[in-house]
């Protein structure tokens, strides 16, 4: 079987901290590789893999000021569909563009849809349902309007995640400064809890962090550690007693929620989006409907067994079981 895998390229492969769709689109590469597939990744050129790397794009957008996205994600994807003919399967992690170029070849393609942003992306969905086989990463984030060859949990690597039966007082929130992540929520409980907050991810919207959340930063009931990767990332997701996920949108997965449960960390979430189908309510977390909820649920994490927690994510969030769906899926379309 031989799989051309189109990561995005707006991070490398793997993202050195933030960048969730290349980070997914890394661990299911390296995991099909361990399992003997062949696949070609298709990533900046400076990405880490052990699969085959291949593509013209030097370096991520985000990362280098020099690179336009649009004209770079086009080449990009040019060179995918351009040696579409040497490949099995083509398994697109880079959103509706790739789209484009599916009729014009005959090899199956497979999309991960990473979150549905919106309906004004429809037409570049619908139209292709006959040529696409979509993948949900939740049932929440399936759209009406579209045929699903399935929905495959994101996995991760729990191994790296180490666990901690015991965390601290302190809450975290981790997540991109962001309204639709909650970070003035997460502040807003953990005041109304005495407790201190770690928060850490990326400044996505300037004006939020600077009108709602960088006022409460002090460095020391509200600390602010940037985005975190590699072991900082880790150290923060266990040693926390709680990860705030206090959304304001419909949640498509949340890696850093089965992530702090790898950690042991449980999760107090709104009850929002994909959040029932990775917190179950009491037992590795609590689902709640706003802030007054979230600061009655701090008050009862001594209820919560973390090491129940752990067992979520080994059983139900590993890489190896979103590899295994992937390969089966690929099976399943190269066999009809």
């Amino acid at each position: 079987m031989k799989i051309a895998m189109i990561a995005p390229i707006a991070w490398r492969t793997p993202p050195r901290a933030y960048g969730p769709w290349e980070l997914v689109t890394s661990l299911l590469t390296e995991a099909l590789v361990a399992r003997g597939v062949d696949v070609t990744l298709f990533a900046t050129q400076d990405s880490i893999t052990a699969a085959t790397l291949a593509g013209p794009v030097p370096a991520a957008y985000s990362e280098d000021p020099s690179i336009d996205a649009k004209v770079w994600e086009m080449r990009h994807l040019s060179t995918v569909f351009a040696r579409a003919a040497e490949f099995d399967l083509i398994h697109n992690q880079a959103d509706f563009p790739a789209h484009a170029f599916a009729p014009l070849v005959s090899t199956p393609m497979v999309t991960t849809i990473h979150g549905f942003s919106s309906d004004r992306i429809l037409p570049m969905y619908a139209p292709y349902q006959d040529r696409v086989h979509y993948v949900a990463i939740s049932n929440a984030d399936r759209h009406p309007a579209l045929r699903y060859a399935a929905t495959i949990h994101h996995g991760i690597p729990v191994d790296d995640f180490p666990f901690d039966p015991v965390g601290s007082d302190d809450l975290l929130f981790f997540g991109r400064m962001h309204p639709d992540k909650g970070a003035r929520e997460a502040i807003d409980a953990a005041r109304a809890t005495g407790r201190r907050l770690h928060m850490a991810g990326i400044v996505q919207d300037q004006g939020y962090w600077d009108r709602d959340v960088r006022p409460h930063v002090d460095g020391d009931r509200v600390i602010y550690h940037g985005p975190l990767g590699g072991e900082a990332r880790t150290r923060a997701l266990g040693s926390a007693r709680a990860l705030l996920h206090l959304i304001n949108f419909d949640e498509p997965f949340g890696l850093s929620v089965v992530e702090a449960m790898a950690c042991g960390t449980p999760v107090i979430a709104i009850d929002r989006g994909s959040m029932p189908e990775l917190i179950e309510d009491g037992v590795n977390g609590f689902l709640v409907k706003d802030v007054a909820e979230a600061v009655r649920a701090i008050d009862r994490l001594d209820t919560i067994d973390r090491a129940a927690c752990r067992r979520t994510a080994v059983e139900r969030f590993s890489i190896d079981r979103m590899a295994d769906a992937y390969i089966a899926l690929y099976r399943d379309i190269l066999d009809t």
